[in-house]
């Protein structure tokens, strides 16, 4: 059975930082690209980040320069540093785990398996 189970949300103050963290069973970790997306309310699901198995990794735009997603194969996790907080990025924060070849997977439908969030939100 796949679990990816999310930790690390919370409230935090504009201009704060949060660390994500995604712990995953069930499949070949090591072998596994695993993203970052999130959800405000009302509104689609985002691309955020993602890491290939040789730790390459790609962001969304609004990510460069804040995010910073990375893994730890001994331990079956995959992080997600959030800093510079805005209250846009309030959101509910989901990790997610991809078998996708050939290129860096970034749409929903690439990955095939998904925690249930955790809640990001940030106060001005």
């Amino acid at each position: 059975q796949v679990q990816l189970e999310e930790s690390g949300g919370g409230l935090v103050q504009a201009g704060g930082s949060l660390r994500l963290s995604c712990k995953v069973s069930g499949v070949t970790f090591s072998k596994s690209t695993m993203g970052w997306f999130r959800q405000a309310p009302g509104k689609e699901r985002d691309f955020v980040a993602t890491i290939s198995p040789s730790s390459t990794t790609s962001y969304a735009d609004f990510a460069k320069g804040r995010f910073t997603i990375s893994r730890d194969d001994t331990k079956s996790t995959v992080y997600l540093q959030l800093g510079s907080l805005k209250p846009d990025d309030t959101a509910k924060y989901y990790c997610a785990a991809s078998g996708f070849r050939g290129r860096l997977p970034v749409k929903e439908n690439e990955f095939g398996y998904w925690g249930q969030g955790t809640q990001v939100t940030v106060s001005s």
